[in-house]
């Protein structure tokens, strides 16, 4: 019997509300919309921490990212901690295309056969110096256009993000994944395949063809949009909304609300633009036959606050930041696919893969499968899960540039968020968060010093340090 195939997509920094199907109908997304209403729509999906490396080593590996050995941004993925693809069986056609952030960016390794890369900003991270004669797939495709590199990166002239993003739709960096992607799923075989795909966008610099796509002044917002975190808030959190709040970022002055609205318009646009490469992917499945056995993901793998709290970027524990969209459509399940209620986490994505797949889950793994929970026979009711910081978003440490405030991320801290709707966010140096989501969805007010509550904050604590224990978290 043939295994079914697996199509793995994922967006970089893309919050849960903007899709339709968690309640954003303003946004245009009808290829993901389309995708949404054939899957299993999970509604409270958690990352395993909100930065790119240490989110994307859980969603590849099936390991918290302090197992896998990624605690911060442009960590590699050690050789010995595999991915899903060195999970699945030779007769598998595996293939990567787009960003990895998890070492050599541009190589083949980790079980890909196939390997598709489009960034050239991560070659600090490279193995091994010759590498860096070489420059990604997507730089050949820009050269072939006619377009030369605008600056120059370790001895090598390449493309920046901006200049990419500043391109028309067709030479985008969405626009070509789409069409290498489309071009794979179209020349397979008989033998099943699992394919990655990983977007960059709507990741910064929050420019592109699109940017006009949205009417600013239309865009909704909540009531955390713009708001300063209290007075009791903890000070990393206090000093990154007053740094935002008084920024001109992207081009913009976020010192004003027109400010952030044209930045949030231009990350709908990204979106959408994401979208539009999703639904010549999704055409060419259903083109081969194969669409009715393929196992299709789409995920991220972490948010973005987008000015709410007065904040832009990821990072913190608010929900903007760490709930993402998470759609699974697996045709060959006989239950009908429909919303998951409870609280997911990326910690059970591999093991739920491999259970759709009709593989073996591999001891290593930290999640467990949650195909019970789409056959009807279990529910995330009950659930709660954890999110972890490692103390270092590795951006300064790389030299990348990032914002100010994000140099200041030197304490760990740990998050639980429970299945019936508290969050504790603990930090290491005795400061804290703790928010009734029931009663404030928006984080609005940091329960964590009321008398009140101080048994509530022992109980969540000790849920922490028994998951601590539990998955040798030692921070």
């Amino acid at each position: 019997m043939t295994r079914p195939n697996l199509l793995y997509i994922f967006t970089d920094q893309q919050r849960a509300d903007t899709l339709s199907c968690y309640g954003n109908h303003q946004i245009e997304t009808p290829a993901l919309n389309g995708l949404a209403e054939d899957s299993f729509v999970f509604e409270n999906a958690y990352v395993s921490q909100p930065v790119c490396s240490p989110a994307r080593a859980t969603m590849l590996t099936g390991l918290w990212p302090h197992t896998a050995g990624v605690p911060s941004c442009n960590v590699p993925l050690a050789a010995d901690k595999p991915t899903i693809a060195e999970m699945l069986p030779r007769e598998y056609d595996t293939a990567f295309m787009g960003k990895w952030h998890l070492g050599d960016e541009i190589f083949p390794q980790h079980g890909f056969k196939t390997w598709v890369g489009t960034e050239d900003q991560y070659r600090r991270g490279y193995s091994k110096s010759e590498r860096l004669a070489e420059v990604s797939d997507y730089h050949h495709f820009l050269v072939d256009k006619g377009h030369n590199p605008d600056t120059e990166l370790l001895g090598q002239k390449v493309f920046s993000r901006h200049y990419a993003a500043s391109l028309p739709e067709e030479c985008t960096k969405a626009w070509y994944l789409g069409e290498r992607a489309s071009e794979y799923i179209r020349e397979q075989g008989d033998e099943p395949f699992a394919l990655c795909v990983s977007y960059l966008e709507p990741h910064p610099p929050h420019t592109g063809p699109l940017n006009d796509y949205f009417d600013p002044d239309s865009l909704p917002t909540g009531p955390a949009f713009m708001r300063q975190p209290p007075f009791d808030a903890p000070l990393l959190i206090r000093l990154m909304a007053a740094f935002y709040m008084q920024s001109e970022n992207y081009g913009l002055d976020l010192r004003t609300e027109t400010g952030w609205r044209a930045l949030m318009a231009r990350y709908w646009g990204n979106i959408t633009l994401v979208d539009r490469s999703v639904g010549r992917i999704l055409k060419a499945l259903e083109e081969s036959g194969k669409a009715d056995d393929t196992i299709v993901v789409f995920t991220s793998d972490h948010g973005e606050l987008m000015g709410d709290h007065g904040i832009l970027g990821k990072t913190l524990m608010y929900e903007e930041s760490i709930k993402v969209p998470m759609l699974l459509r697996a045709p060959m399940l006989d239950h009908p696919s429909r919303r998951i209620s409870g609280r997911f986490s990326h910690i059970d994505l591999v093991p739920t893969l491999m259970d759709l797949l009709g593989l073996e889950r591999p001891d290593r793994l930290q999640g467990r499968s949650r195909v019970p929970v789409l056959q009807g026979h279990d529910n995330l009711d009950n659930d709660d899960v954890f999110v972890e910081w490692s103390g270092e978003d590795g951006h300064a440490r790389a030299g990348l540039g990032e914002a100010e405030p994000n140099q200041s991320m030197v304490h760990q801290y740990r998050t639980v968020v429970t299945a019936d709707g508290w969050k504790l966010n603990l930090y290491g140096k005795g400061q804290g968060e703790l928010y009734d989501l029931n009663d404030d969805p928006f984080e609005l007010e940091n329960l964590y010093h009321h008398d009140g509550q101080r048994a509530r904050i022992g109980e969540l604590r000790e849920r922490i340090r028994a998951w601590q224990e539990e998955t040798g978290d030692q921070p």
